[in-house]
C-alpha cells in the first residue's frame, strides 16, 4: 500500500478542504437549531465534484477510487459530521441505484444524487430489530403488471423528513425465509401513502432521524433496484465500503477536537507554563492521537482492499465498530482537556461527541461488527444461531 497521495488525491482533498472550512465549518453548531442541512450548500458542494464523487462520469460523477472517497469525506466530517451523512447516503444509494437500477431509471435519478439536488435516505431497519435485516416484513405485493404495493414502516431511518426519495428493502415473497425474499425499490418519498416522523434525538439534530410509513403506496415495478429477491444482496456488498465511509466520518469529527485540544494546551497558563508542558494533560492526547492513527489506518486498508478488488468485509467490520468508539474517547478526552469550558455548549466538543455517538449504534452495533469478524475468521463455528 502507497501512504501517499497523487496529484489528483491532494488537489480533490485541498478542494473539499478549502470549501469544508470556510463554507461548512461557521454553521457547525447553528444546524442543530435549524434541524436542517441547507440545500444550497450541499448544491454548491455537488457543483465542486463534492457528493457521491466516485459515482460513474457518465452520470455526472468523477469516477474516483475509494480512498478518494474517503479523502472527501473526511475534510467534510472534519467541518460538520452532519453535512457529511449528505455524502455517505448518496454514494451508497447512488452506487445501488447506478448499479442495479434500470437505465432509465438510473439516468433519472443518478445525476440528481451527483449535483447534491435529492437527498436519498436508505431504507433497511424496521421496529422489530435492525440488526436482523433479514427478516423484514415491510410487504410489496404486486399489483397487476406495472407495480407493487408497499405496506408496513421502515424506522430509525436517517434524514426521515428530509430525504426527496429513498432506497427501500421489502419482502417480496412470503414464502422465501430469510434474505432470499427480500427485494429493493427506489420510492420517491412524495408518493400518496407515505408519512413521516422525527424522533427526539441526542446528536445529529440537523440531520434528523425518525419513521417513514407506507400506506398502500404505489411503486412502478421498473422501480425494482436488480432482480427480485435479491436486494438483501445488494445492500449487504455495499455495507463493506460503507462502513469504512462511517468510519472516516467519526475520526474526522474527532480529528477536529484533537486539533482544537493541541492549539488549547499550548496557549493555556496554569502554575507560570502552559498546559502542554504537563504529561497529565499532554499524555492523553497523545494516546488520542495514536488511536486516532490506527483506526484511519484500519479505514483506508479497506478501501484500498475495495479498491484493488480484494477481500475487506473483516476491515470494514473492525473500522466500523473501531472508529466510533475511538471517536467517542477521543472527543470525551479533548472536552476533558479544556476544564470546564469543554463542558459548556459554547464549545463544539459536546456536540461532536453526540453526534459520534449516534454510530456506534447506526448500520451496525459494535457486538455485530465483531460477530462479522469472527465468522470471517471461523466461519459459522463462530455463532450459535442462523
Amino acid at each position: 500500500m502507497d501512504f501517499g497521495l497523487t496529484e489528483e488525491q491532494q488537489a480533490i482533498q485541498d478542494t473539499a478542504r478549502k470549501f469544508a472550512r470556510e463554507q461548512i465549518a461557521p454553521d457547525f453548531q447553528k444546524r442543530e437549531t435549524t434541524g436542517v442541512i441547507e440545500r444550497g450548500l450541499v448544491k454548491e458542494m455537488g457543483a465542486l465534484g463534492l457528493v457521491a464523487s466516485d459515482l460513474p462520469e457518465a452520470y455526472g460523477g468523477l469516477g474516483i477510487d475509494g480512498v478518494t472517497a474517503g479523502l472527501i469525506m473526511e475534510e467534510v466530517s472534519y467541518a460538520d459530521l452532519n453535512v457529511s451523512y449528505i455524502q455517505l447516503l448518496n454514494t451508497l444509494n447512488g452506487r445501488i441505484i447506478v448499479d442495479h437500477a434500470k437505465p432509465e431509471v438510473a439516468r433519472e435519478w443518478a445525476p440528481k444524487i451527483v449535483a447534491g439536488d435529492t437527498y436519498i435516505a436508505l431504507g433497511l431497519t424496521e421496529p422489530r430489530g435492525g440488526s436482523d435485516a433479514a427478516h423484514l416484513q415491510l410487504k410489496a405485493e404486486r399489483s397487476g403488471n406495472a407495480e407493487y404495493v408497499l405496506n408496513g414502516e421502515k424506522t430509525s431511518i436517517s434524514l426521515s423528513d428530509q430525504a426527496d426519495a429513498i432506497v427501500l428493502f421489502a419482502r417480496t415473497d412470503e414464502d422465501e425465509p430469510g434474505a432470499r425474499g427480500i427485494s429493493a425499490f427506489l420510492v420517491p418519498l412524495d408518493a400518496p401513502g407515505v408519512s413521516r416522523s422525527r424522533f427526539s434525538d441526542l446528536g445529529s439534530e440537523a440531520v434528523g432521524r425518525g419513521s417513514i410509513f407506507f400506506e398502500s403506496v404505489k411503486v412502478p415495478a421498473d422501480h425494482m433496484l436488480g432482480e427480485e429477491g435479491q436486494g438483501f444482496r445488494q445492500v449487504m456488498q455495499g455495507f463493506d465500503y460503507s462502513r469504512a465511509l462511517i468510519g472516516l466520518m467519526c475520526l474526522g469529527a474527532a480529528r477536529a477536537s484533537l486539533d482544537e485540544s493541541w492549539e488549547y494546551i499550548t496557549e493555556r497558563e496554569a502554575f507560570g507554563a502552559p498546559l502542554a508542558q504537563y504529561q497529565g494533560v499532554s499524555f492523553p492526547l497523545a494516546e488520542a492521537e495514536t488511536m486516532w492513527k490506527a483506526a484511519r489506518h484500519i479505514c483506508y486498508e479497506t478501501l484500498w482492499l475495495r479498491d484493488q478488488g480484494l477481500p475487506h468485509t473483516s476491515e470494514a467490520a473492525m473500522a466500523k465498530w473501531l472508529a466510533p468508539k475511538a471517536s467517542v474517547d477521543i472527543i470525551h478526552q479533548c472536552l476533558l482537556s479544556h476544564g470546564h469550558a469543554g463542558y459548556s455548549k459554547d464549545l463544539p466538543h459536546q456536540q461532536r461527541l453526540r453526534d459520534v455517538m449516534g454510530l456506534e449504534i447506526g448500520d451496525g452495533t459494535a457486538q455485530i461488527m465483531k460477530l462479522i469478524v469472527a465468522r470471517e475468521k471461523v466461519g459459522r463455528a463462530a455463532v450459535q444461531y442462523g
